[in-house]
């Protein structure tokens, strides 16, 4: 059995996308000057972005998404355990493969490699800084984390399902 069960994993999750709302609309150099975000970014050789440094319509509306997600992902976790574990098995693995993408396309196609120079003019170009890949990378990590722990889960949920299929037939 899972220490922390995916239901307190995706709520945690849920609360960190509404604070991370709120600072966004507070004080977004506050996320620009976390030591976790100049780390990955500094590490991958990211540059941080400037735009963070006084709140923009962009940024508001990137809030209002992050709210509205950790709205709807808290909502999801009130669902009963057997149907929960369909809908959150099957949002895991896709949310955590299109984290892992969007921090490799960040990666990859950072500012300093010749491929990124030669279309500089794409709107994609945003995307290559230390914010958005330590965000997606660690949402990433946090879905594989909710995808394994969810495997364990229904583990556990067919053996219980089972022994209530077995104490029903006894009964009869």
């Amino acid at each position: 059995m899972a220490i922390i069960t995916s239901a307190a994993l995706i709520r945690a999750l849920s609360l960190f996308h509404i604070s991370l709302s709120y600072f966004l609309i507070a004080s977004p150099s506050t996320i620009v000057n976390q030591s976790l975000v100049f780390i990955l970014g500094a590490s991958m050789q990211l540059p941080t972005p400037d735009s963070f440094s006084i709140s923009s319509p962009s940024i508001t509306f990137s809030a209002l998404l992050l709210a509205l997600l950790g709205l709807i992902d808290l909502t999801g976790c009130s669902l009963p355990e057997e149907i929960g574990s369909l809908y959150w098995g099957s949002q895991a693995p896709i949310r955590s493969a299109f984290f892992f993408t969007l921090s490799a396309y960040t990666f990859a196609f950072k500012p300093a490699d010749l491929s990124a120079e030669k279309a500089s003019s794409s709107p994609w170009d945003t995307l290559h800084n230390s914010v958005v890949f330590t965000w997606s990378f660690l949402e990433m990590i946090y879905w594989f984390w909710i995808f394994v722990t969810l495997r364990e889960e229904r583990t556990e949920l067919a053996v219980r399902r089972e022994k209530r299929k077995r104490a029903e037939e006894n009964m009869m």
